[in-house]
């Protein structure tokens, strides 16, 4: 056989095993059997036949700097598809980077590998030397996804998550039909919403805005954790049905997620709440437990307003006094929900973010201040829902038997999304 059919052959085997490292990673990001370790499974065959192609090139072909760097990136790639670190496909990987510092798909790969081991640090130094090779999108994506994991228990949180956003939306600006980079920007808005105090609904409309355009990428569609950030996103806007319906989507495609937990817990509290109220809108100890509402005195630059007076939204110079009848427990840390009656023998459900659980109890009057309201009205599985709901999301807006809450008495919400490199 002459060189040059050597040299083809060595090229076709070496363009098999870029396909077949592709191919890997197209199985860990969108194969979900219901027992992980079955993925796992398939991960191992398919990496062992990628590794066997690999070793088939003949020695005298990878002699080259170029030829061996692409080798050793291969390599690495393929022995890193797996969740747990290893240190094999970092020497691979970083002999790849050595032997080419200019290919920036082995300085990506070295960096994920690198962030496995927990070394943010040299992971975030590997993208940015990624970067410089080039504008890239999956670059970017991975580089916004590590500045949220370096945001956790720093203490400028914001900061860095603001960087986060900006990568993000860089990697949009590559291109903007890109479904991913689009359900990253989802992410690290989400994420701005959480550490900036979990208040500002604004920012989870920009995700949830992110996540729709990603929705639109159909190759999305294998993404269970798009579903299951879009519930998440839904449930603190209290779009119940939304969540339900995306907890729901997200548990087909992958039953290892907890979305079907998600779920029954929405369903359960939903159950409660309906039942609460149902059993308390006829009661005739209502009237002796509101005798008193009307006599509150109201800051006259607040309009005083009943439940069934508000508008959809957010209601501007307009306070509701009402009476707690029952702080409703349920399995979620957020928000805390209490059953409320007013004046005029109007309940409805009171959902309180921000806010210690001993701040307000049962018996207490409130006043609302800028009560956000929402009428609650759908169905799920044949069951109807229909209720009254204001929700509040920062300790300035109620007074508790006429006091203003402490600054102690305020809690701050957390998430910690799964990063996955």
């Amino acid at each position: 056989m002459s060189n040059q059919s050597q040299g083809d052959d060595s090229a076709d085997t070496m363009a098999k095993a870029m396909k077949a490292s592709d191919d890997l990673y197209n199985i860990r990001d969108s194969y979900f059997p219901s027992n992980p370790d079955d993925k796992i499974s398939r991960l191992q065959s398919d990496s062992d036949l990628a590794l066997k192609l690999l070793d088939s090139i003949p020695s005298e072909q990878r002699k080259l700097p170029m030829q061996r760097a692409t080798y050793e990136y291969l390599r690495g790639k393929v022995l890193d598809v797996f969740p747990d670190y290893r240190k094999e496909a970092e020497d691979h990987l970083s002999k790849a980077v050595k032997l080419n510092p200019s290919l920036a798909d082995a300085w990506l790969c070295l960096g994920n590998c690198i962030w496995k081991k927990g070394d943010l640090p040299s992971a975030k130094n590997c993208f940015t030397l990624a970067l410089s090779k080039g504008p890239n999108k999956k670059i970017l994506c991975q580089l916004s996804m590590l500045e949220r994991r370096m945001a956790q228990g720093a203490d400028n949180q914001a900061e860095i998550v603001e960087e986060s956003i900006k990568h993000a939306k860089e990697a949009i600006m590559l291109d903007v039909k890109d479904g991913n980079s689009w359900y990253n920007l989802g992410n690290a808005w989400l994420t701005f919403f959480f550490v900036t105090g979990a208040w500002d609904h604004s920012k989870l409309l920009q995700s949830l805005k992110a996540y729709q355009n990603a929705e639109k990428d159909e190759s999305m569609n294998s993404n269970p954790d798009l579903s299951f950030n879009c519930a998440t996103v839904n449930k603190y806007l209290e779009n119940y049905e939304r969540a339900l319906t995306n907890f729901e989507s997200a548990a087909s495609r992958d039953p290892g997620l907890n979305a079907a937990e998600e779920a029954h817990k929405i369903v359960n509290l939903l159950d409660k709440l309906e039942s609460l109220l149902r059993g308390q809108t006829k009661t005739k100890r209502l009237v002796s437990l509101v005798s008193s509402l009307a006599a509150v005195n109201l800051n006259p630059s607040y309009r005083r307003a009943t439940i069934d007076s508000l508008s959809e939204g957010l209601n501007k110079q307009v306070a509701i006094i009402g009476k707690v009848l029952f702080f409703v427990k349920h399995e979620n840390v957020a928000p805390l929900y209490y059953l409320v009656c007013d004046s005029n023998h109007f309940c409805y459900v009171l959902s309180v973010y921000g806010i210690r659980d001993d701040a307000i109890k049962e018996g207490d009057q409130l006043t609302l201040v800028e009560p956000n309201y929402r009428n609650v009205d759908f169905s799920w599985k044949g069951k109807f829902y229909q209720f009254r709901s204001v929700r509040v999301d920062f300790l300035e807006q109620v007074l508790v038997n006429g006091k203003a809450l402490s600054f102690q008495q305020a809690v701050r919400s957390s998430i910690h999304a799964q990063h996955k490199p």
